[in-house]
């Protein structure tokens, strides 16, 4: 989906690989490509027009594992400056995207949204990237790296653990199915608030 934003001017789309071709002919102006170390650049970016891109690569997960990559603090302070540099640039169209469109790319959004209006609530950053991508599991360490850095004291944190809730919640199976993959922290995160009772649902 790409949509306008009351947080920022520039028109956004956030997807995964498999849906860069539909993107082709939408005047992307800036691409954020976030991939897996050593994964290729998508062949579909052949049929785009003239852009910028940052691309980075890091594995999508939350603790260190072997020979594999977490996101460091470099890589989220240059999607912060790639975000700083689009605000001069109000008719630009940034696409996001990483291998499903589902973690890295949305937990970058919404650290671009939130640098962008340090003036909102972290829960309506998160709740902007849920309109524009409708599903998302933003990815933890991005987020806690990213509120480290914009000196937003934990509470871009406490938002994505509040939809991790929201999720668990109405799917459990879905928290299942993260620890399986290696994201338990993010379903504690979001067991511990839920029984804590901080935070606040969506």
């Amino acid at each position: 989906m790409t949509s306008a934003s009351d947080f920022v001017a520039f028109r956004i789309t956030v997807c995964g690989i498999a849906e860069l071709a539909g993107h082709s002919a939408a005047g992307v102006t800036h691409v954020l490509s976030i991939l897996d170390p050593g994964f290729a650049d998508p062949d579909a970016f052949g049929a785009f027009g003239e852009h910028e891109r940052l691309d980075l690569r890091f594995h999508d997960i939350t603790e260190e594992r072997p020979a594999m990559r977490l996101a460091q603090s470099e890589d989220v302070a240059a999607l912060l400056r790639f975000g700083r540099d689009l605000m001069r640039e109000p008719q630009a169209h940034l696409l996001v995207h990483c291998h499903m469109g589902v973690s890295r790319s949305t937990a970058a959004m919404a650290l671009i949204l939130a640098q962008a209006r340090p003036d909102r609530p972290a829960l309506e950053a998160l709740a902007e990237v849920r309109r524009i991508r409708p599903r998302i599991w933003p990815n933890l360490r991005v987020i806690e790296l990213g509120d480290a850095l914009l000196g937003r004291k934990g509470e871009l944190v406490e938002a994505a653990i509040a939809r991790y809730r929201h999720v668990v919640e109405r799917r459990p199976e879905i928290g299942e199915m993260m620890i399986e993959m290696g994201r338990g922290r993010e379903v504690r995160a979001a067991l511990a608030q839920l029984r804590d009772g901080r935070g606040v649902a969506e």
